[in-house]
């Protein structure tokens, strides 16, 4: 289910939050590939730490079709990468702690992204679910 179907609205601001969040997933996505397997891979000639990216690949159709179930998850999801870009960027140095740097930004874009995108959605689900308690509780009554 795509945001436009559901609601039937996205703003201008909705726009510009998709597009960021798309971008900032796929240069999370480019960013984990190259990071292990060119820039600066924990074993010379690349490392298996470059499955990591194989996750990020699950939400991006989604991402971009504004699925709503899609974006709520993976905002959550993206966390663990920013999770490791703290702890790489804590405990590396070097060209892995500037990479790290550069994941927590992309993870961070992500997250604020997708959420405020979704921003709209949960407040109209909300206003639905009161009038359909108020409805229910109306017809109890009568």
């Amino acid at each position: 289910m795509s945001s436009e179907n559901e609601a039937g609205f996205v703003t201008p601001l909705q726009r510009s939050l998709h597009m960021l969040a798309l971008i900032s997933l796929l240069g999370l996505i480019v960013l984990c590939t190259s990071w292990e397997l060119v820039l600066a891979p924990l074993r010379p000639g690349g490392s298996w730490m470059a499955i990591k990216t194989l996750p990020l690949l699950l939400p991006l159709a989604g991402v971009m079709r504004r699925n709503i179930y899609t974006l709520q998850w993976s905002s959550m999801f993206v966390l663990l990468y920013f999770i490791e870009g703290v702890v790489r960027g804590w405990s590396e140095t070097g060209t892995s702690a500037v990479l790290a740097m550069i994941e927590i930004g992309f993870s961070t874009v992500f997250f604020f992204c997708a959420i405020f995108f979704l921003r709209p959605y949960k407040k109209a689900a909300k206003k639905l679910a009161r009038e359909a308690i108020q409805k229910a509780a109306s017809v109890d009554h009568d």
